[in-house]
This record gives C-alpha cells, structure tokens and sequence, in this order.
C-alpha cells in the first residue's frame, strides 16, 4: 500500500502542472500531473503536502484545501495499491522553482488541461475539481495504462 498526496497550485486561471519526463523508469513518463508524493514515516497527509510542494516547487502553501481522496489499483498488482489525497491551492509564499528533479513545471491555462497527456482517470478528477462540489472519494482500477473501472462518490 502506498500513501501519497497531489496538488494542484492554481492562480489568475492557471494551474501548475509537472510534466513527467526526467526520471527512468517512470510510471507517470512523458505525462502531466499535479506536484505531490509518498508520505515518510509518521507524516499527516497535510505534512506530506507541505513537504512536497517545498521539495518539488521550492514554495510554502498559505491556502490549500482538501477536495477528496482516490484510490489507485492495477489490475494484477493490487498489493501495490496507492491511496491518494487530493488537494488544490490558492496562495503560496516564495517563488516558483525553475527546476524540479522529476520533470519540468508548467504553469498551464487551466481550461486547457484537458489537451494535456494525462491519466484517462485524471480527466475525470479535472471534471469533478471544476464543478467544485465538494469533497469526492473515488477508486480507479487501470490495466496497464487505460482505465478499466472508475467509481466515485461526491458529498
């Protein structure tokens, strides 16, 4: 089981977006996701939060919020499990970082993301982080690369 947490930093109608493309082996290669990763040991998700987007964006959030959590499965390895908390995030202090280790930021018109590579699950998380309603919970299974089974609950 993996624990991790993503973010989307969004101002003046763009959102930062890392594109994948600097790590071998990569399972997110060549694709663009929001910044985040794995817990360390005896971390809170909102630890996880703040220490990642330090590492990976080189700035502390000063408003974030918590939009819901995902559940990623792939079929055949189901032990490898990874449960993500999803957040989004107005205001930060510092300045964005010109270089990530693991691929290079983007600030990207947030309506446009959709024309970005993402993950087939990903696009339906933009659908549910736009209509803003609310908290969601949702699981999706992939095999291999495309996404064979999706479930979510809004509150």
């Amino acid at each position: 089981m993996i624990l991790c947490t993503e973010c989307y930093i969004q101002t003046k109608g763009q959102t930062l977006m890392l594109h994948r493309c600097k790590k071998e082996n990569d399972i997110n290669e060549g694709k663009y996701i929001g910044l985040g990763g794995r817990f360390e040991a005896g971390e809170s998700p909102e630890e996880c939060l703040l220490r990642e987007i330090r590492e990976e964006a080189g700035v502390t959030l000063t408003d974030y919020r918590f939009r819901g959590t995902i559940t990623f499965v792939t079929l055949g390895k189901e032990d490898e499990s990874i449960y993500m908390f999803v957040y989004t995030a107005g205001h930060y202090s510092g300045e964005i970082k010109e270089d990530c280790d693991e691929g290079e930021l983007h600030w990207v018109a947030t309506e446009r993301i959709g024309e970005l590579n993402l993950w087939e699950g990903d696009r339906l998380l933009w659908q549910w982080l736009g209509a803003d309603e609310g908290f969601f919970n949702a699981k999706f299974v992939y095999d291999g690369e495309s996404l064979v089974e999706h479930h979510v609950r809004m509150y």
